[in-house]
Parts: structure tokens; sequence; C-alpha cells
């Protein structure tokens, strides 16, 4: 049996049906070809899941689908404006922020929300902010950086308008 599912995605209204035990990862990345949202482990520790759901980060691996129904969520590929990217993916080229890739979505929307919140976090605000999200390869110090980057980058679209 399956659920009709009618959420708004990236800003745009999307519908699809899914079993009602299917997760929202699963619902994102193989129902509505959204592949940008990682699974890593599964129980939402890792947090290469995390989406923004009515703009707060959560763990798509541990939300059902239908749950999501009449919401918004988004998406990395939802994160930046026009095709362009935003000022959180643009930090985290620039500072090397990433190496295999696998945590970089999670930690993206993790970040975009830590600094719509606190546009200029410390450095324990930063380390706090993202220690939901694990990564296996950088050492975090580049990532901080991104943080700290993407800040500035923010601030200047802010001053630039």
């Amino acid at each position: 049996m399956t659920r009709e599912i009618s959420l708004t995605v990236n800003g745009v209204p999307r519908t699809a049906s899914a079993e009602p035990r299917r997760l929202l990862s699963d619902f994102l990345r193989h129902d509505l070809g959204l592949t940008g949202t990682h699974v890593g482990c599964e129980h939402g520790v890792c947090g290469c899941c995390t989406v923004l759901f009515d703009g707060e980060p959560v763990r798509s691996c541990l939300m059902f689908a239908v749950t999501a129904a009449g919401h918004e969520v988004t998406t990395v590929e939802g994160l930046g404006a026009d095709g362009g990217m935003s000022p959180v993916q643009r930090a985290f080229s620039e500072c090397h922020g990433l190496q295999c890739g696998f945590c970089t979505p999670g930690f993206l929307c993790t970040v975009t929300a830590l600094l719509r919140d606190d546009p200029r976090p410390s450095e324990d605000e930063v380390l706090e902010g993202i220690s939901g999200n694990l990564c296996r390869c950088t050492g975090y110090q580049n990532i901080v950086k991104a943080v700290h980057r993407a800040a500035d980058l923010i601030a200047e679209e802010r001053t630039d308008r």
C-alpha cells in the first residue's frame, strides 16, 4: 500500500507515492531523484543525510517520508540561488572544507541553518554547531575555516544590498 506525499522540496511543490515506512532520505534520493542527500549510518549518528525541514536541520534517515507531507524540505541541491552556489557552498570550496565529499551535503545544510541563526559564531559555537556531523577525511580544521569564511561571505552579501 502506498500513499501520495505532497510537499515542497527546494521551493518546488512535489508529489510522489511511497509506502508509509519509506524513509525521507530514500524518498528524496530514489523517488524524487535528489541524490545529493547521502545516507551513511542509517541511525542518525553521522549527519550525512541532514536536510532542512521547515528550515531546521533534521536527519532524513530518521524520518518517514509521510511525515514530511505538507512541509518544506531543502536539500543540498536547493541551497544555491539561480543554479549558483550559496555562500556556504562557495566557502567550503574556497577553504577546501571537503575531501571525499560524502559528508559535505549534511555539513552544508547544517552550517546554512547555523549561520542563519548565528551570523557570527565563535570558534566554540562553530564546533558545537557542527558536532552532530562526522567527517572521516578532513580533520575538521578546514570545515571550521569554511564556516567562518561563509559568515564573511554572507555579511558581504548583506552589505552589498
